[in-house]
């Protein structure tokens, strides 16, 4: 099964290494990572939005490993990544940046007020149980795994997971393929910097957040399209603020860009509220909320915004 077939599907990228990919990749339809070690234990990276999702990424872990997964690492707080939390087993261990327990208790279920078309199931909110400031490590039978906050970026709390041995790279939403990034909830200026972090690990596969898995110079080819959105944001905010118009109508005007064939654009109105904030010299942390920017976004789209979770 590949990307253009539409339904989910596990990547084999080394061994014991898989990627679980959901396409269209789309709003609350996210990637999950599936680490098996020597002794046929399991770690997951991130979980998905649904019980119907969850259910089928274990589905997969149980084809490759002896026993539940012994831990999860959540990424960022995003309910996309973290809201299968409480369909995992009980012995299964969450693990997440300090920041990611913090947020994903501050924002509970509110999503599912905000996007509402998908079938969630039962949810219980599971937050980290395990959690780190700055770095940590999971040693597996024969190798290891390297957790290390990237800064605030795509949002507080992201976290990449390094497989130094196996070159590969779970980058979470710091990485989109064929999406345009979401900045609203981090930093414009983190954001570039986490892309620079991503650069001198110098992954051969990574693994985005949404969309396919990117392999050798795809990878390269990858973090330059996302360099470059970055700076594209910047440069439209720093011209629309000092023109004054609002960042729906600095997007607007801007609509016919280079990235408008990314999926998701109405993120650009987003993001464009992030680089605003920055530009009136508000601290780094200011809280800027998906249902505060919802209409905006909204509007930018011209209608309801589809889930197809």
């Amino acid at each position: 099964m590949t990307w253009d077939d539409g339904n989910p599907y596990v990547d084999r990228l080394t061994e014991g290494v898989h990627a679980y990919i959901q396409p269209d990749g789309g709003w609350m339809v996210n990637n999950c990572g599936m680490i098996v070690d020597g002794a046929g234990r399991a770690i997951l990276v991130d979980t998905t939005s649904t019980e119907r999702r969850n259910r089928a990424v274990l589905a997969e872990v149980a084809k490759v490993s002896s026993d539940a997964p012994r831990a999860v690492v959540n990424t960022h707080h995003h309910p996309d990544h973290t809201y299968g939390n409480g369909f995992l087993p009980a012995q299964t261990l969450v693990i997440g940046h300090e920041k990611c327990r913090d947020e994903v208790l501050a924002a509970g279920l509110e999503a599912t007020k905000v996007i509402t078309a998908p079938d969630y199931g039962d949810l219980k909110l599971r937050p980290p149980e395990m959690t780190f400031s700055d770095r940590m490590t999971l040693h597996l039978d024969g190798f290891g795994v390297e957790l290390r906050h990237a800064g605030r970026a795509h949002t507080s709390n992201d976290v990449l997971v390094w497989l130094p041995e196996q070159s590969v790279l779970f980058a979470g939403d710091l990485a989109f393929a064929g999406g345009q990034p979401f900045l609203l909830e981090g930093s414009v200026s983190g954001f570039k910097k986490a892309i620079a972090r991503m650069r001198e690990l110098a992954p051969s596969i990574l693994v985005p957040g949404h969309g396919p898995v990117v392999r050798d110079e795809q990878v390269t080819r990858l973090l330059d399209d996302l360099d470059g959105y970055v700076s594209y944001v910047a440069e439209v905010a720093a011209v629309s603020h000092a023109a004054g118009l609002s960042p729906l109508e600095a997007a607007v005007k801007h609509r016919d860009n280079p990235y408008r064939a990314w999926a998701e654009t109405e993120r650009f109105v987003g993001n464009l509220h992030r680089a605003y904030s920055e530009l009136a010299g508000n601290p780094i942390d200011t809280r800027l909320t998906v249902p505060s920017v919802w209409p905006d976004m909204v509007a930018f789209h011209g209608g309801p915004i589809a889930c197809h979770a």
